[in-house]
């Protein structure tokens, strides 16, 4: 687990959580066990669950249906993992290879859809319906964010609304759903839940937000991932959508052409371009922005480590550099 300080409230919590990832990842087919510890192992900053358990506990839960909680929404999130590097032909992934270039592509979606399948059948121990139709609904708002970001690919003509749309739909939803639901097992007041909701959408947000900013300015090693490689995908992220529009007429059209093609043959052009014509600090705002929100939402829980822990970790997912 990771050393920020944010995880120190619940590492006892995160100890448990991974007991029970490891339980569940059995399978009666070695290879489903195989590629499923493959993957979780690989590390991450495991945010997601990180913030079930933070607000579960802000919300006075202290039992082990959040560890049943936490879990679910990691196997979700892995699962979206191993699709997402079939259908982006990714072959690295947090600085080793992915499960597709090792296995292929078949096995990694098989095993996707069966880290979901898993996560279903939690859902349904946990007894709790609110909490099943809050994370049914983030699974297909997830996936039509995935489609509608494939659609958008190497078009240079996505805006900034769609652009929000999609990470809204395919980054934010599962933060939202985390503390949406953390919230809802807790039992906390009406109040309380939406403003968790509403937090884990701004979150979401700015962690997205932030990572397209990496995109140019980060370090290989420590992202796990190439600098560009969004770019590299013809994805038409905020940097390189506000450059096309408020940058000069030569910047504009330098972006236009790297998303039509593809590739990282500009990079170097196209880094000078979202830095000089402001467009890194045009996204990062807006991640300052949505962080501010996120912050003010969490006073409606009563003080406490865990409230103070969720301030910590907004502020990191803007602050951070991978």
């Amino acid at each position: 687990m990771s050393t920020l300080p944010f995880y120190n409230a619940v590492t006892d919590d995160f100890d448990s959580v991974n007991q029970l990832i490891i339980r569940q990842l059995h399978s009666r087919v070695p290879l489903v066990e195989k590629i499923g510890s493959y993957i979780i192992s690989a590390g991450g900053k495991r945010l997601r669950p990180l913030v079930v358990l933070l607000s579960a506990r802000a919300c006075g839960l202290n039992d082990s249906r959040q560890h049943s909680l936490a879990a679910i929404i990691e196997f979700l999130h892995t699962a979206t993992l191993l699709h997402d590097d079939v259908v982006d032909t990714s072959d690295q992934r947090r600085g080793r290879s992915t499960a597709n270039a090792k296995w292929g592509n078949a096995p990694s979606v098989l095993v996707g859809d069966f880290l979901y399948s898993r996560a279903f059948e939690m859902m349904v121990e946990l007894g709790d319906m609110r909490i099943m139709q809050v994370l049914a609904n983030a699974t297909n708002v997830i996936a039509e964010g995935e489609v509608l970001q494939l659609t958008k690919v190497r078009d240079a003509g996505t805006d900034e609304a769609t652009y929000m749309e999609v990470i809204r739909s395919k980054t934010a939803m599962l933060f939202e759903a985390s503390t949406h639901s953390a919230g809802i097992l807790a039992g906390a007041d009406a109040k309380q839940i939406e403003a968790l909701r509403q937090y884990g959408n701004a979150l979401g947000i700015a962690f997205q937000l932030i990572d397209d900013v990496l995109d140019y300015t980060g370090d290989a090693e420590a992202m796990g991932k190439n600098v560009g490689d969004d770019l590299a995908e013809g994805k038409p992220t905020l940097p390189l959508i506000y450059t096309m529009r408020e940058g000069t007429a030569e910047q504009a059209q330098q972006v236009r052409q790297a998303i039509q093609k593809g590739g990282i043959e500009d990079i170097t052009a196209i880094q000078q371009a979202v830095r000089e014509c402001g467009a890194l600090d045009y996204t990062s705002q807006l991640a300052r922005t949505h962080i501010d929100e996120a912050i003010r939402l969490l006073q409606v829980l009563p003080a406490s480590e865990y409230r103070d822990s969720l301030e910590q970790l907004a502020e990191f997912a803007i602050e951070r550099a991978y």
